[in-house]
C-alpha cells in the first residue's frame, strides 16, 4: 500500500517514530520500511536481530498480519551530531526504545540501527 502518508520523508529524526506508527496503523509495510537504510539492524527486544530493509519490511509485515498495533510513548528530544541523532521512546509499558538515524544527503533521516519491543 502506498499514499501519500508512505512517501512523506523524515525531515526531522523527531518524524520517524510518528511515521513508523501512522504507517502501521494505515497497514503501510513498505512505508515502514522506507524508514530504513538499506544496511539498517533491528532488534525486536527480545534479542533478535533483523538486518536489512528486506528483511525489516518482512518482519513488519509479520507483524502487521497479527492486527497488533504499535503505541505511541513519550519521546524523548533527538540527540544529534552532526549526521547522526539518538532518538529515544518510553512506551506505554514502561519499556524504552533506543534508535540511531542518519541524515541522509537530500537532508531527510532514515533509521540505521533499531531497538523497538515489537514483540
Amino acid at each position: 500500500m502506498t499514499d501519500e502518508a508512505s512517501l512523506e520523508p523524515a525531515r526531522d529524526p523527531q518524524d520517524l517514530e510518528r511515521l513508523l506508527i501512522a504507517r502501521q496503523w494505515a497497514g503501510d509495510v513498505d512505508g515502514m520500511a522506507a524508514l530504513y537504510e538499506p544496511d539498517a539492524v533491528l532488534d525486536d527486544g527480545e534479542g533478535r536481530l533483523t538486518i536489512g530493509k528486506e528483511a525489516i519490511r518482512a518482519l513488519f509485515a509479520d507483524f502487521t498480519a497479527t492486527g497488533k498495533k504499535f503505541a505511541s510513548g513519550k519521546q524523548s528530544p533527538a540527540l544529534i551530531s552532526g549526521n547522526l541523532a539518538l532518538t529515544s521512546t518510553q512506551l506505554p509499558d514502561g519499556s524504552v526504545t533506543a534508535e540511531v538515524a542518519r541524515r541522509q544527503s537530500d537532508g531527510t533521516w532514515l533509521w540505521v540501527i533499531n531497538k523497538y519491543s515489537i514483540a
